[in-house]
């Protein structure tokens, strides 16, 4: 029983690792805490703006500069899983103050983001939508 445990997981670890490397364009050679794939930063303005400040503040140490993931660390955001017609802004929302179990990636749990408010993650998402749209991901 043991055996088929662990062939699940090493299989479910590699497929994780497929998905990313072919599902968001380029990726970057990924080593501990590297960012997981390569993203394209347009110019912010206005709420976008505003949530990278936020995101920098609260997300980015473990879902990277720009979203990028880090290796060993958090999944990307900018990637075709978080796509708004799969992950609704409401779900960064729930993710953010309730915390999410882990279902695409192989990190673990995510933890509540401590005080983090409904605004700020308003902000958070609308910069990270904004990410998505540069890069392919509608």
């Amino acid at each position: 029983m043991r055996v088929w445990i662990a062939a699940g997981a090493v299989i479910a670890i590699a497929a994780g690792y497929v998905l990313l490397k072919s599902e968001n364009g380029p990726s970057v050679e990924a080593t501990a805490g590297a960012p997981l794939v390569a993203v394209k930063v347009p110019e912010l303005t206005g709420d976008a703006l505003k949530g990278e400040a936020l995101f920098n503040e609260n997300c980015a140490s473990c879902h990277g500069k720009n979203a990028a993931g880090r290796d060993g660390v958090g999944p990307p955001l900018v990637h075709k899983i978080y796509q708004p017609n799969h992950h609704a802004d409401g779900s960064f929302l729930l993710a953010a103050l309730r915390g999410a179990r882990s279902h695409h990636w192989p990190f673990g749990d995510m933890p509540p983001v401590e005080g983090i408010k409904e605004d700020q993650v308003a902000s958070i998402v609308t910069y990270v939508r904004t990410l998505q749209r540069e890069n392919g991901i509608f």
